[in-house]
């Protein structure tokens, strides 16, 4: 890819767009303050970066796909994603947000913690609209961080600054559950897909020659991310998308244990399994029965 850019540092970032640079692993970011604009632009993160959007300036690009964002609009980054920005001439971004390095969350609760944060590695169609309320939240957080970036370093200052970028990821978590709240009727619509088309999976041999059904799969099938989709089916359920899969091969072996003569063996093969002891306990843990057993309950 001509141009592409390795963010790997705070400084190369700060340096796209002519910022100051108070701290090597973080930096709180207003481009409004920008000296430089740069109007076409792909870079390769190795940093994560969290933007609360002030106007739409352009497109942005997260593979094929234009992100989904105008005023009051979270877009979030983690390492290893490509993004491609383009901007008109002239145009001045108007953007608020933090960086971090990986390292600066080395051996700190958000650390530990980063990978629950799934909103990073949502699609670029499935962007965080905040309200009036909870634009002020955001800048609060923001300002809480700029505040101990300033303030002498001293023992404490790793973990307070890691502690406030923590509470605004954590924020951020309450923000996309009041927003899939907001969408229940577009959920919902998801959901009934999702059903369909675990019925049609089942029904139509994709098992025995695709493998067991896997959550990627489903995604794919509506143009949402894995991480986005299993959030939405959590919320909407109470189950896990792994969870709700599970449940359908479960049934449908019940099925076909109490409705066919199908040798054990046979069944699992039909539901996908390579190896019908992956089936026996898959179907003991969740019914408490071996296939067997079960088929020999009295009705």
């Amino acid at each position: 890819m001509d141009n592409l850019i390795q963010l790997d540092t705070i400084e190369k970032y700060n340096n796209l767009f002519g910022l100051e640079t108070f701290h090597p692993l973080v930096s709180v970011i207003d481009l409004n303050n920008a000296t430089k604009f740069p109007t076409h632009f792909t870079v390769n993160y190795g940093i994560y970066a969290l933007f609360l959007k002030q106007t739409k300036c352009g497109d942005i690009r997260y593979g094929r796909q234009i992100y989904d964002y105008s005023e009051g609009t979270i877009t979030s980054f983690a390492p290893g994603q490509v993004v491609e920005t383009d901007m008109p001439e002239g145009v001045k971004p108007s953007a608020l947000g933090v960086l971090f390095h990986p390292d600066l969350i080395k051996g700190t609760s958000l650390g530990q913690e980063i990978k629950s944060y799934s909103f990073f590695s949502y699609n670029s169609n499935e962007a965080l609209h905040l309200s009036e309320e909870e634009k002020e939240i955001f800048l609060d957080c923001l300002k809480k961080t700029q505040m101990e970036l300033i303030h002498p370093i001293d023992r404490l200052s790793k973990r307070l600054i890691a502690r406030n970028i923590q509470l605004l990821l954590d924020y951020c978590m309450r923000f996309y559950n009041r927003q899939f709240i907001t969408r229940a009727e577009a959920n919902k619509d998801i959901l009934t897909r999702f059903e369909t088309l675990l019925d049609s999976y089942f029904q139509s041999g994709n098992p025995q020659t695709e493998g067991l059904p896997t959550v990627k799969y489903f995604a794919d099938q509506v143009y949402l991310s894995p991480n986005y989709f299993g959030d939405l089916i959590k919320k909407e359920t109470g189950k896990t998308a792994q969870e709700y899969i599970q449940n359908k091969i479960i049934d449908a072996a019940k099925e076909q244990l109490i409705a066919t003569k199908k040798t054990v063996s046979e069944i699992a093969y039909e539901l996908g399994f390579q190896y019908s002891q992956h089936f026996n306990r898959l179907f003991k843990k969740n019914v408490g029965y071996t296939p067997t057993e079960y088929r020999k309950l009295p009705v």
